[in-house]
This record gives structure tokens, C-alpha cells and sequence, in this order.
């Protein structure tokens, strides 16, 4: 009676009550593993496009997009169009995986958009709705054609919430798959980044599937994504992607894109991949493919389809209205050429926001690829609580220990791995980098940003997100450590709003950057800021 009551006073109440009141109950009987609804305080009633309007009758540009999900934004008209049919035509909504002609049409227009090396001989298996039961599915489906149980996955790596998916993510609780180095620049693990960097990753690789006693047997594929979006907007390098695929394919080793979050646009290409010119084996897909509606596809070669009926199934598998809206997005993207404009928009973008904000000492990085952009913050000086290396201290820093072996000038650094027993001769990268006498070999890995990575700044992430919703902007924070803000803005943005939201992130960043100036690394995380997420 009292709930009932409640409600019917803020329905006759101002919107803030019907807002607060909501909130309320919802933390009060939510599951406190919930995420979003903590950072982003907000109750959606309308949307369309980018803009969201809340039950307080603020409205905010969402650069969340469902996590990647709405390529088209909110209520397109042609996604609506696609499900009003649908409904009208009274048609079942949820068939199992019965053929249906709105099945056949999205499997025709999927198959349309495909790499061309597997488009002439796919099969899709259609899974739970969630990208991680395709993910399940994938993995599922190369060891039973390899005979396989082992699985290579990277560092950083994000697949999912159900147990297989975890197992190859990065932050996997117990190692069930063997953990390969993914490459980056700003946090390169050998500390050069670059291509040097990608090339010490994929050597690594290489060396680990060759070497006899790497403690690590002939997989039963190797999982992968384009871009890293949880793991902090980490796009992999073409040249990398395509010696995975190399080192793959000589080993008859399936290789497995994850493009849950990536596909249809994202990314300048309509697939993540098609920037390689790669050929998956298998890809998995979900987030955009449903038109904002949940759906999950595996896609894979031919050769591959050898699981028995039933091997993977799932109830909600034959969701038609996802379907419907799928195709409707797949179509318009493709024929609207979305991708080629996210790659332009995003590119300009990232060069806007390195000149307003990437000479602040809290920006680490601005990074991504299309419209999955990154901003890294970090601790502006001294160590963090992150654990990470201070000044001087970074990976680079370390990597080159021992030997003495970085300039202090900064422009180029060779790093001394000790002596060579004589009579052995090694190869070094750059040839003129090995002593004549041959007693020591100093490997050049070309030119070295000065300033070390700096640690990672949770805490000014969180601040910014923070001052983004006061200023009616939604995003995001991934990364190691959550410290990368992060932006995924729908494909259909204009150019009036992408310079709005570029504006405020802007005033957002340099606003928790005057305040740390203000207050020092430690006494001011925030301090004459909002520390409640208001959005009043």
C-alpha cells in the first residue's frame, strides 16, 4: 500500500519526484552487480537520434549508444518502420530457428556485407541474444572441428559475462587460455610501442606456438577483437592483424574476430577486419546487427560446420523483430556509406580534441578508430595508487635496465640484452645496431616518445564522466583501471552535434584538470566539483 501510494503522489508530483523516485526504488531492488545505472543516474522516457530525455525533463547527447548497440541511434525511422511492419503483419515474433521470410532477408543482407573471402561460403548459426552466447558458440564450435581444446587470447581482451567468454577476457579470475600480448602504444608492454611494438607482440606469438616446450599445445583457435573497446580503445595495427591471421592459417588454427562491438560501421569499415583486408574464420556478432533489439550470430566457413543438431541452440533465437530492425540497419548503413563517414568524422575528431585537450598533463592518450574514440587519463605527476611505474619508471625505462642503455636525450633507445657467446651470431633488427666486435648485441627500435606513460588515473575518469553528465553529455569509462573515458557515438551524429559533444568533453576534461591543478594529485580528486553525479 505504501509503494502504491508513493507512486500515485509523484504522478500527480514535479518530474524530479517521478525521477528520484524511480532511482530510489530501483537501487532498492536491483541487483547491486548493476553497472551503468550507478555512474549515470538517469531515467530515460524518450530518445531519439542522440538526444535522451530523462524523467527529470533534462535531455542529454548519449555517446553510450546502448555500449555500441545503436548504430543508427535511438528510434531511427527506418528501424521503427522495419518492427511496425513486422507487427502489422502479424507475423510470429519469436520462432526458434525456423526459417521465416524475415529471417531469410536478414540473412541475405548480412551475408552481402561480409569480408568477400567468406561471404561465398558462410553458414551463421543464430544464438542466445548476447553477444558473450556467441562467443560460447564460437569457441564451442572450433574445438569440436579441431579436436582442440585450447584457446590463444589477448591481454585486455573483453568477450563477455557467461564462463567460456570470461576465460578469454582479460580479466579472467583462473587462466583457462593460453595469454598472448596485445599490441598498443601509449602502455606497450616491451615498452616501444609502434610497429616495433607489434612486431615484438606477433614474435612472441609466434615463438610460443613454435617453441616445443612453451607449455602451450596446438590450439583450437585464437580469439581476437579489431579493436580492443573495454580493453581502452586499442586499435590493432593492420600490418598485425595480418600476421595473426599468417601465423593462423599456417597452423590451421581458426582465427575468431570478435566484432560484437566493432561491426557495421563502427570503425571507418563496415566490419573492423575489412581495414586488414583479413579473412576471419570465424566471426562473431551481436550489439548493431539487432537494430538496437538483441540478436547474436555466429559466422564461419563452411569447412567448420561440423557440430551435430542441437549442439548449440537456445530459445530466443528466432527473435523476429530484431531481425527485422537488423536488416533495416544493415541495409542503411551500407547503402548510406556510414562507415566511410565515420571514418572521416572520427579521425577529425581525435585531431580536435589533441588540440584542445592533449597538452594537459592528465590526457594521456587520444586514440581509436571511426567513432570509437578513447581519452586515457592519467595521474598528471608522481606515482598513482595504481601500482603503475612513476616517472622514469615506465616500460620502456625498465625494458632498457641493466645495461645503461637509454639515452637520456630520448629520441632513439637501444636496449643491450648482454652478451653473445662467441662464435653465435645473432641478427638484430637494425643491422647497424650490432657492435663490429660482435661481443654485445644492442637492439635500435627507432624513435622513443620522451615522456614515460604516465599511471593510470581512475579516480579523474570517474571525475569526468562525472562533469560530462552535469553538462548533458554520456559516456563511458573501459580501460585498464577504468581510466579511459570513452565515446560511441551513433553513426547518424551530424555535424552540429559532434561539435556539442566535443565541446562539452572538452570543458569537462579541463575542468577536472583546473581542479587538479588547484588541489594536487591526492587532496583534490574532484574537490570543488560535483561529487554526487548531479545532474540538477
Amino acid at each position: 500500500m505504501a509503494v502504491t501510494e508513493s507512486l500515485a503522489e509523484e504522478a500527480h508530483g514535479p518530474a524530479g519526484a517521478v525521477h528520484e523516485g524511480i532511482l530510489r526504488r530501483q537501487s532498492a531492488r536491483e541487483s547491486s552487480a548493476r553497472t551503468y545505472a550507478r555512474a549515470l543516474p538517469i531515467v530515460p522516457v524518450r530518445a531519439r537520434g542522440l538526444t535522451i530525455e530523462g524523467a527529470d525533463g533534462r535531455r542529454y547527447l548519449d555517446c553510450l549508444s546502448g555500449a555500441g548497440t545503436l548504430a543508427l541511434g535511438h528510434n531511427h525511422p527506418v528501424v521503427l518502420a522495419a518492427v511496425r511492419q513486422v507487427l502489422d503483419s502479424g507475423a510470429p515474433l519469436s520462432v526458434l530457428d525456423l526459417a521465416t521470410p524475415v529471417k531469410d532477408a536478414f540473412i541475405t543482407e548480412l551475408f552481402r556485407t561480409l569480408p568477400p573471402g567468406l561471404a561465398g561460403r558462410a553458414r551463421v548459426q543464430f544464438c542466445g541474444p548476447a553477444g558473450t552466447d556467441a562467443v560460447e558458440a564460437a569457441l564451442k564450435l572450433v574445438r569440436t572441428a579441431t579436436g582442440r581444446s585450447g584457446v590463444l587470447a589477448f591481454t585486455g581482451a573483453y568477450h563477455g559475462m557467461t564462463a567460456g567468454a570470461l576465460a578469454v577476457s582479460g580479466g579472467a579470475p583462473e587462466v583457462q587460455a593460453a595469454r598472448l600480448p596485445y599490441p598498443q602504444d601509449y602502455r606497450c608492454p616491451f615498452g616501444v610501442g609502434g610497429p616495433r611494438g607489434a612486431e615484438l607482440a606477433a614474435r612472441w606469438t609466434e615463438s610460443l606456438l613454435d617453441d616445443p616446450k612453451s607449455g602451450v599445445p596446438l590450439p583450437a583457435g585464437m580469439i581476437l577483437e579489431p579493436v580492443q573497446g573495454e580493453g581502452g580503445v586499442l586499435p590493432a595495427p593492420d600490418d598485425w592483424l595480418r600476421r595473426m591471421r599468417r601465423l593462423t592459417a599456417d597452423r590451421a588454427i581458426p582465427l575468431i574476430a570478435d566484432e560484437v562491438q566493432t561491426g557495421v560501421g563502427r570503425t571507418g569499415a563496415f566490419w573492423a577486419v575489412d581495414h586488414s583486408g583479413i579473412t576471419p574464420d570465424v566471426m562473431v556478432l551481436s550489439k548493431a546487427i539487432g537494430g538496437s533489439l538483441p540478436l547474436a550470430v555466429v559466422v564461419y566457413r563452411d569447412d567448420l560446420d561440423v557440430w551435430q543438431p542441437g549442439a548449440h541452440a537456445g530459445t530466443f533465437r528466432g527473435n523476429q523483430l530484431a531481425m527485422a530492425a537488423g536488416t533495416a540497419t544493415l541495409a542503411y548503413v551500407r547503402e548510406n556509406g556510414l562507415a566511410e563517414r565515420a571514418g572521416r568524422l572520427g579521425t577529425r575528431m581525435m585531431e580536435q580534441l589533441r588540440a584542445d585537450i592533449g597538452g594537459l598533463a592528465c590526457v594521456g592518450e587520444i586514440r581509436g578508430r571511426g567513432l570509437m574514440i578513447g581519452v586515457e587519463l592519467v595521474e598528471p605527476e608522481g606515482t598513482g595508487t595504481t601500482g603503475e611505474p612513476g616517472p622514469g619508471e615506465g616500460p620502456g625505462a625498465a625494458f632498457g635496465r641493466g645495461g645503461g642503455a637509454v639515452p637520456s636525450g630520448g629520441e632513439r633507445v637501444a636496449y643491450d640484452f648482454g652478451a653473445v657467446p662467441s662464435g653465435e651470431e645473432r641478427v638484430a633488427p637494425d643491422p647497424g645496431a650490432v657492435p663490429s666486435g660482435g661481443d654485445r648485441v644492442a637492439y635500435d627500435f627507432g624513435t622513443v616518445p620522451v615522456r614515460a606513460p604516465r599511471p593510470a588515473a581512475p579516480g579523474l575518469a570517474a571525475a569526468v564522466q562525472r562533469e560530462c553528465l552535469r553538462r548533458g553529455l554520456i559516456v563511458e569509462l573501459g580501460g585498464r583501471h577504468s581510466s579511459v573515458v570513452r565515446l560511441l557515438p551513433p553513426l547518424t551524429i551530424s555535424d552540429e552535434q559532434t561539435a556539442a559533444v566535443l565541446d562539452r568533453l572538452t570543458d569537462a576534461v579541463a575542468a577536472v584538470a583546473r581542479s587538479e591543478e588547484r588541489h594536487g594529485p591526492h587532496g583534490g580528486r574532484g574537490h570543488d566539483l560535483d561529487p554526487g553525479t548531479s545532474t540538477d
